[in-house]
């Protein structure tokens, strides 16, 4: 009897265990600690993971990179408060307020770009938001400048990284009536508690004294922050847009953005370029997703198809599993490498 009686006790503690395991937490004021082991990770291999990192990034190594389990911090290097440009993580910020305006009814990706820019109508009817947020929208365009010759390529054939983004940031904040960056702010960053002192968003120049905030990244005009703020962003994303019961912004819309919206099937405009053997089938709505490119594979093998990146030049990257409940942020200003390395980061973190 008082071996069944154990047994009666451990069946009926349970589900205890499995919603301590499960239990996720965010942060007030500074992100709580914990030892991996307490999150299911082993000690050596997160140290080993983040070693292998080392030894595949540039200069600044790891000292700005961290790594988040449902909500704890479970490794940081010792630079995570440095303020510097994320180049085109910025584009990820922009999707987001896209988003929040889809949310309110205001747009919807699949509206022609021309309602809102009127100029477009004659040479680019067709183009919709969406083209816009995934660069297929075939526009020729020089530093967000619109030029009167045709376009590049018919809408939706091709593939053509540039700086259209900041042409989406203009009818954005045609759509908006403010600054993205407030917009952004009041709706996310605020309720997420991202300091003011730790988010800088540039501004390219006033629309009817409005504040135009840049989208593409540029240094100059895009946003600004440190791995400890950004990685507040990618964990309101790793939990579907909901913060502390709150949602932020839809579900719908995360899961629509940060899925794969440009086919590997689809061709670069330039075959040379640097996003021809990687973008196509790894794209959503300005958001790196793990799709399967030209070989077939999932940029991040090791993790599930529903994990996504904020990605930007100088190995900026916020890289969400929305699965595993986890987060790793890696911000430098020093050089590019292969966004694909990432895996074997993962490879040494999940074996078991």
């Amino acid at each position: 009897m008082k071996f069944l009686s154990l047994i009666i006790f451990f069946m009926a503690a349970l589900p205890i265990f499995t919603f301590s395991r499960e239990r996720v937490v965010f942060p007030d004021g500074s992100w709580q600690r914990a030892t991996p082991e307490s999150q299911g990770f082993d000690s050596r291999k997160v140290e080993n993971a983040l070693a292998y990192l080392k030894s595949v990034v540039g200069d600044e190594g790891v000292s700005q990179t961290l790594l988040v389990s449902r909500g704890y911090v479970i490794w940081s290097g010792n630079d995570i408060d440095r303020i510097h440009p994320v180049w085109s993580c910025t584009k990820s910020f922009l999707s987001t307020c896209l988003g929040l305006l889809w949310d309110d009814g205001k747009c919807s990706p699949s509206d022609l770009a021309a309602i809102y820019l009127p100029e477009l109508a004659e040479k680019y009817p067709k183009v919709t938001l969406e083209h816009l947020a995934t660069f297929t929208s075939g526009l020729d365009l020089q530093r967000g400048e619109i030029e009167a010759d045709d376009p590049d390529f018919e809408v939706g054939t091709a593939m053509h990284y540039s700086v259209q983004s900041d042409l989406l940031a203009l009818i954005l904040t045609k759509i908006a009536n403010e600054p993205l960056k407030t917009l952004f702010k009041r709706r996310i960053g605020d309720p997420i508690g991202i300091p003011d002192d730790a988010f800088y968003w540039g501004t390219i120049h006033e629309l009817n004294s409005i504040e135009l905030n840049g989208g593409a990244g540029m240094p100059e005009n895009g946003i600004s922050t440190n791995a400890r703020a950004i990685a507040r962003f990618g964990w309101l994303f790793a939990n579907g847009g909901e913060w502390r019961g709150r949602q932020l912004i839809s579900k719908r819309y995360i899961d629509y953005a940060c899925s794969v919206r440009v086919p590997a099937t689809v061709k670069p405009f330039n075959s040379e370029e640097w996003y021809a053997d990687v973008l196509p089938g790894n794209y959503g709505l300005n958001w790196w997703v793990n799709g399967e490119g030209k070989n077939g594979k999932l940029l991040w093998p090791t993790l599930s198809s529903r994990a996504f990146a904020a990605q930007g030049n100088k190995n900026n990257i916020c890289i969400i599993e929305p699965e595993r409940k986890l987060v790793l942020v890696r911000l430098a200003e020093d050089s590019v490498i292969d966004v694909s390395l990432y895996d074997g980061v993962f490879a040494r973190l999940l074996d078991r």
